[in-house]
């Protein structure tokens, strides 16, 4: 090859490689434009947020803190010496374009009934004392025009969710009362079985739904209270599906295929969600996210039972600081596995490939997580993954759907089927005996 020649070639190479950084800048504005754009005609629906309890378990009310301050600075006060900054306030939510919120109201499912009912009443109160507060950024939603005008008129749609089934103390009585107050969906279970229902985390004490726990789901149905799998057994998840009329819900839960854990879902249940048009929202769960991290937490736990569990095993029993210097040297052997945005982005696509681009959804989990994938440590970062969607050619279409689209048609559907059942059924009064 020439000299000239040689020049020429080396003068080509070089403005090809100074343009390149210009081009993928112009890709990455254009990519977020068009996000901003998806995000600002369609509402943002997050199936699970957390902070309610937080605020209880922290400062006990929703009077006592100042959501449109910067919340990741507040102290844990009550709650764990070790617990997590907060994820959400009001100017991340904003920055994070999201349009509509449902705001878990948990309790341990461990509290005795009477207590758990209690406590459930006091978070649903402290979801609407919250919305109150903050007229010019919350409006109460229960039905998917709510959220569509809530939207408009440039407010966050509340919504509520009570997180296990525990909490209605087996009576369908006390589930229409929460109907009444607001709660849209229900999770059928949470860490530990309950008296009609199997968690995905518990020994199986009735393999999948009780008759009173499928009486449960129909009264849902007729209520118009979206039934959500997020925390059951596949059992439990392939009964509901058997018998649920209207469409269902995992308000935060990951591909199985992708992260081996049972609080995700299946490929075989996911095609019956397909079937059901139902929708699973991803969550950012770390556990539930990463398999590397889901087996270095379980690993961890064993460490942990290993060293100090009263009241007859550990090395270190009695001996908490020796304990805590062996936690530590094995934390420094074995560091804690890096969850990122993009394997969340895997769990969308996976769910999107298998039960369809109908069927896909978005649950943080925010607050009610330990940590979070780098990128999505709070209510600020929605509009990130949704970019790195974008860069995987999604359209603004199937982001729209994503982002709440899809939701809003099973709220809708489901509000269909219910105006029906009432018409047809009347209350159900069956007991779990």
């Amino acid at each position: 090859m020439s000299t000239s020649i040689r020049r020429l070639a080396f003068t080509c190479l070089a403005a090809a490689t100074a343009v390149t950084p210009c081009v993928a800048a112009d890709a990455a504005s254009e990519r977020a434009a068009r996000v901003e754009h998806v995000l600002a005609t369609t509402p943002l629906i997050d199936g699970h947020n957390d902070l309610p309890w937080e605020i209880r378990q922290r400062v006990g009310n929703a009077d006592a803190i100042d959501l449109r301050a910067d919340t990741s600075r507040l102290p844990a006060g009550k709650a764990e010496p070790s617990a997590p900054p907060l994820m959400t306030d009001i100017p991340r939510l904003r920055k994070g374009q999201v349009g509509a919120q449902f705001w878990s109201v948990w309790v341990p499912p461990t509290v005795p009934e009477t207590t758990a009912m209690k406590m459930t009443l006091e978070q649903i109160d402290l979801v609407h004392r919250m919305v109150e507060r903050y007229p010019d950024d919350f409006r109460m939603a229960t039905s998917a025009d709510d959220i569509e005008k809530a939207h408009a008129d440039g407010r966050i749609a509340s919504l509520i969710g009570v997180e296990g089934g525990h909490s209605i103390g087996d009576s369908l009585a006390v589930l229409r009362q929460y109907y009444a107050l607001g709660v849209r969906y229900m999770t059928l279970t949470h860490t530990l079985d309950n008296d009609w229902a199997d968690s995905a985390t518990d020994t199986p004490r009735h393999h999948g739904l009780t008759p009173f726990g499928k009486d449960v789901v129909r009264e849902m149905n007729r209520l118009g209270m979206l039934v959500d799998l997020s925390h059951v057994s596949e059992a439990t998840m392939r009964d509901a599906l058997a018998v649920s009329v209207a469409p269902v819900i995992f308000s935060h839960s990951g591909a199985r295929a992708i992260d081996d854990h049972p609080r995700d879902v299946s490929d075989e249940v996911l095609a019956l969600v397909a079937k059901n048009r139902g929708i699973v929202m991803a969550t950012f769960a770390t556990p539930y996210v990463s398999e590397a991290y889901n087996r270095w937490s379980a690993d961890r736990a064993a460490e942990q039972t290993r060293y100090n569990a009263p009241p007859y095993a550990g090395l270190y029993i009695g001996q908490p600081e020796r304990a805590a210097a062996a936690m530590a040297a094995w934390d420094k052997r074995h560091p804690k596995p890096v969850v990122t945005l993009a394997m969340v982005a895997d769990h969308i696509e996976h769910i999107r490939r298998v039960a369809g681009i109908d069927c896909v959804g978005i649950g943080s989990d925010f607050d009610g997580i330990p940590d979070t994938p780098v990128g999505l440590e709070g209510a600020d970062t929605y509009p990130a993954l949704f970019r790195e969607l974008a860069r995987r050619h999604w359209s603004d279409e199937d982001l729209a759907k994503l982002a709440g689209g899809n939701m809003l048609r099973v709220m809708r559907e489901a509000a269909d089927v219910a105006a029906r059942l009432r018409k047809e059924t009347p209350p159900s009064y069956a007991t779990v005996e």
